[in-house]
């Protein structure tokens, strides 16, 4: 479990992280594990790149997938359509 995204959850403020050779910054909504066991993000991009050139929008991000992970000072609130318990995730660390 990578306690950059649990701090950045419970505080709400965003992440930037490299994925998929782009850099993005996130507001981390749920973290968990996925029914297979990988650690998984679910998140709504605020800036960077993206392989679907979709810079903005909610995002399922694999966490083993992902580094350079950092916190950043940006706080942010929960978007209106996120919903707690997302059902991609057997087991939950932390969620909004």
């Amino acid at each position: 479990m990578k306690t950059e995204i649990t701090e950045a959850i419970s505080q709400m403020v965003t992440i930037e992280l490299r994925y998929s050779g782009y850099i993005r910054t996130v507001e981390p909504h749920a973290y968990g594990r996925d029914k297979s066991g990988e650690e998984i993000l679910r998140c709504f991009q605020v800036s960077g790149g993206s392989e679907s050139g979709e810079v903005t929008g909610w995002k399922l991000l694999k966490v083993a997938d992902a580094y350079a992970i950092q916190r950043t000072k940006t706080k942010f609130s929960p978007r209106p359509e996120y919903r707690r318990n997302d059902r991609a995730m057997q087991f939950m660390f932390c969620q909004l």
